[in-house]
């Protein structure tokens, strides 16, 4: 009789529902600036030609960060191979010499009109 009353237990217990979770919420994307589109897909050359010499260069793998400082903002653009052509721009982040996260396309702006 235990048994019949153990194996019930364990045949209701594996009937049971798990209990339910939220649904994960997507990740909310917020979409590039105009200014910021206007980088993406850039060589180094481009960049160079459009910000003067950048302050840092660092090399990783086959990747690339050029970093360009004025006095309102930095700039870092990451540069990633894109096919068999020359390493691009896919990526830009913007930020105040604080470190604070500033307007993209005021720090663009702010870099164009220094060089």
């Amino acid at each position: 009789m235990r048994r019949l009353i153990l194996a019930s237990i364990l045949f209701l217990a594996a009937c049971a529902t798990a209990p339910q979770q939220p649904a994960p919420q997507p990740a909310q994307v917020t979409p590039a600036q105009p200014e910021t589109r206007r980088l993406i897909g850039l060589t180094a050359q481009d960049l160079v030609g459009h910000f003067g010499n950048p302050a840092l260069q660092v090399r990783e793998g086959n990747s690339l960060k050029l970093q360009f400082r004025g006095r309102r903002c930095v700039l870092d653009a990451y540069l990633y191979p894109s096919g068999s052509g020359p390493l691009r721009v896919t990526y830009i982040d913007t930020r105040a010499p604080s470190g604070v996260d500033t307007d993209e396309t005021g720090c663009i702006s702010a870099l164009e009109t220094r060089s």
